[in-house]
């Protein structure tokens, strides 16, 4: 670990800033995910700030009390909730030199919290794993858990996503774009390009927000009819969409996790086929409690093949310490990736975790890595 990043001068434990909540449609997710982090997260090693940012962008300092973050029944937690105080206020210093938190109240006097070594931004979707918030720590010289600025940028853009992965040979599924101007100015000739899109490669097909996550916004599209609808949807979470045609055969996951020497996968997971859902959306995966199938039931050699490609697209899109990979295994035994998360679920029920539990690494095991994993890597240029 290094000790450039290690407060080792004054003998304290390291101080681990969990960030959550945020303001996109993946507000309560990232809420339940940050709860089983600060239930994890070793308090005889770590001393712990919990960060919850509203849905309004208000930075807010919140209770750490990981078993209100949960989904009750069908209600899903917010910051709102949490929050100590309704107008209250953190601010993480943007100056390298100073990591104070400091808390604010109207018509009270700022409050100093104390240092901050490492954040674990628990965000998910845009204005927190697209890059935004690591810009920020960056500028404030602090380490943080997960990918950087350029690789959570293309992790959470999926167009760009593609391309790159195209870029260094890794086999992607046909898709097109809607950009916000082309919808704005003419949709008649953004109809007919999705339409033509599916005259190439057939019904049905995927609309989905270009740049969202936890299967919001995403509809099946079995024709033209419904197309309006489904692209009306995936807007009200992003203004740019994108088509992606329908690929049969398995989807199979597979998770990567920094270590001392390098990247390594874990073993893959399955998920079977929802047969309440049309496929496996957000209701499927947070509330229905759909569930892999870890270890995935496929071949040695296609188990090997599914890390190698997990591994490559870490690598592709300079990924650091972690990234969930999606694929889908065709039914002529190819694998196509679908999208990596650089910043997947940590619920219980989430994949990533279940895949390294199954590979041998613990929860609080695999929570403690990514703290060290951040603590030894400088920020700025790398």
């Amino acid at each position: 670990m290094s000790s450039e990043n290690l407060p080792t001068s004054t003998g304290r434990k390291p101080r681990v800033a969990v960030v959550f909540g945020g303001r996109s449609s993946e507000h309560a997710i990232s809420v339940v995910t940050a709860g089983a982090v600060l239930r994890a997260i070793d308090r005889t090693k770590y001393d712990v700030l919990p960060i919850g940012i509203t849905t309004d962008g208000r930075w807010a300092l919140t209770a750490d009390e990981p078993e209100r973050m949960a989904i009750a029944g069908r209600t899903l937690p917010s910051v709102a909730d949490l929050a100590e105080s309704d107008e209250g206020s953190v601010v993480l210093s943007v100056d390298p030199a100073n990591r104070e938190v400091v808390y604010s109240e109207p018509g009270a006097v700022p409050k100093a919290l104390g240092d901050v070594d490492v954040v674990f931004p628990m965000l998910h979707g845009p204005y927190g794993e697209d890059g935004t918030l690591q810009g920020l720590l960056e500028l404030a010289g602090v380490p943080y858990v997960g990918a950087g600025v350029l690789s959570s940028a293309v992790g959470q853009d999926k167009e760009y996503m593609k391309r790159v992965f195209r870029s260094f040979g890794l086999p992607v599924c046909p898709y097109e774009v809607i950009r916000p101007r082309e919808w704005a100015q003419d949709p008649s000739a953004a109809r007919k390009k999705i339409a033509d899109f599916a005259g190439e490669h057939g019904w049905p097909l995927f609309v989905k927000p270009a740049r969202g996550g936890s299967s919001m916004g995403i509809t099946k599209v079995d024709d033209l009819s419904g197309l309006d609808a489904a692209i009306e949807e995936a807007r009200r979470h992003d203004p740019k969409i994108i088509v992606e045609s329908l690929l049969t055969g398995r989807e199979i996951e597979c998770g990567v996790l920094e270590f001392e020497d390098g990247p390594r996968a874990s073993v893959p997971a399955w998920i079977p086929p929802v047969t309440d859902h049309d496929f496996y959306d957000f209701e499927a995966k947070y509330i229905d409690s759909a569930s892999g199938v870890v270890p995935a039931p496929i071949t040695p050699e296609q188990t090997a093949e599914v890390q190698r490609l997990a591994i490559a697209a870490f690598e592709a899109a300079s990924c650091e310490g972690l990234v969930r990979a999606d694929f889908f295994l065709t039914d002529d035994g190819e694998f196509v990736i679908n999208e990596i998360n650089t910043m997947p679920g940590f619920t219980p029920i989430s994949m990533y975790p279940r895949m390294w539990q199954e590979s041998g690494v613990s929860y609080p095991e695999l929570v403690d890595r990514l703290i060290q994993a951040a603590l030894r890597r400088p920020t700025g240029l790398r």
